[in-house]
């Protein structure tokens, strides 16, 4: 029986566990219940479970019956702080929490994949690592399963790194989409305090007002990125907070904003990083003012490994229709933590459009809307490429020998 043939089988579990998943949301790097419900799933497999200690992860490592590498499969597992609006039957149980970026059917699809493989065993030429990651959204949960161990936990390097996301509306459900190179943009955060002397409304020539300065800052870093940075190496700066005064008559201390920052390549990052700082506190010097600029670092580019994304693309053509499987010419806005692995392993990243059938996918609510619906009906389909990825790579590692170029299925 294929992979593809006994994932379906598997369906109607993963769509359960997906469910219960979506039901009891958690966030951030403790999710208690998840991983509850993980290892139940997990339960009866031969694998040896290590969990995590400054989070709740849970790293499983499966061992082939042939000698062999090492591969690495990631499913997330942390929902987002939104209050679910979809109206389905297995919508969130808990106020402002909910599976909005499609976590929990990562977890439930690396579950099938980890049942599958083990029923393959004897014939796996290698061992398979499970990441179930907690902390995607925002909190660096890779970065910290990578310190506690996880490239290592084979005991041996890392032939290849996979990992799967679900779409909701960038492409037809069940459709596949990747590319070579930048798959997701680096995601830093420019926070902004500009610090003036509050006064009476009524005479600003008395007081020294932070709001128009603040104001003039949210439209220059704008009008600067269109002009400094190269149209095919873009950048994407969106403020997304702003907060000054109390009423209406009375001139603040202070006025705050805070952007997030995307780019596509680590030099227009070092450049924003140092650019952007620059830029406010100039405009603040230029009103006599001062402004406090803070750049924090949070997700690098993720990047996938040009041969890996070949094999991963050839793989996914052979299980399923070759029109089901797109190259994309351009990255995703979004950003991983992903690319910690893939900093360190080569590897491929591959988006699964999860739009319900039927559905007018290119006008549904995005990832990360309260009202994003994600078909659980492709389940079986990210268990079945995850477990077809992972048992190729090995067998062509087996074959071609230690440090051989990938070649497609």
């Amino acid at each position: 029986m294929s992979a593809l043939e006994r994932a379906k089988e598997l369906q109607p579990e993963l769509v359960r566990l997906r469910r219960s998943l979506h039901r009891e949301p958690e966030l951030g790097l403790e999710l208690p219940r998840t991983q509850e419900k993980v290892l139940t799933a997990l339960d009866g497999l031969p694998l040896e479970i290590t969990l995590g200690t400054g989070l709740t992860s849970v790293t499983a490592v499966l061992r082939g019956g042939r000698p062999g590498g090492a591969v690495l499969l990631r499913g997330d597992m942390d929902a987002l702080p939104v209050t679910e609006e979809t109206g389905v039957d297995y919508a969130s149980r808990i106020p402002g929490r909910m599976h909005a970026c499609g976590h929990d059917l990562h977890t439930a699809g690396l579950v099938g994949a980890a049942r599958l493989l083990a029923e393959r065993r004897e014939h796996l030429h290698g061992d398979v690592v499970f990441m179930f990651q907690p902390g995607e959204e925002g909190h660096n949960g890779a970065g910290a399963m990578i310190e506690e161990g996880v490239l290592d936990a084979a005991g041996k390097p890392l032939d290849a790194a996979y990992a799967l996301h679900v779409s909701s509306n960038q492409v037809p459900g069940g459709v596949v989409i990747t590319r070579s190179g930048t798959i997701t943009s680096a995601s830093d955060l420019l926070t902004v305090t500009v610090h003036g002397e509050g006064g009476h409304g009524s005479t600003p020539a008395t007081a020294k007002d932070p709001v128009p300065v603040a104001c003039e800052m949210v439209t220059a870093v704008q009008n600067w990125v269109t002009r400094a940075f190269d149209i095919f190496d873009p950048v994407v700066v969106t403020v997304g907070t702003f907060h000054a005064g109390t009423k209406a008559s009375v001139i603040p201390d202070t006025a705050e904003f805070q952007a997030t920052v995307r780019s596509y390549s680590e030099p227009a990052r070092d450049r924003l990083a140092e650019g952007l700082p620059r830029l406010v506190r100039s405009i603040a010097a230029a009103h006599g003012l001062d402004a406090a600029a803070d750049y924090g670092r949070h997700y690098p580019v993720t990047v996938n490994n040009a041969a890996e994304t070949a094999f991963a693309v050839a793989t996914a053509r052979d299980l399923f229709a070759p029109s089901e499987v797109w190259e994309s010419p351009v990255p995703t806005n979004g950003s991983e933590d992903f690319a910690y692995v893939l900093n360190r392993v080569p590897g491929a990243m591959l988006l699964v459009g999860a739009a319900p059938a039927g559905s007018d996918w290119q006008h549904a609510p995005m990832i990360h809307s309260p009202r994003a619906v994600f078909d659980d009906g492709v389940l079986h389909r990210q268990a079945a490429l995850l477990t077809e990825l992972a048992e190729r790579r090995l067998a062509d590692t087996a074959q071609a020998g230690a440090g051989a170029t990938v070649t497609a299925p």
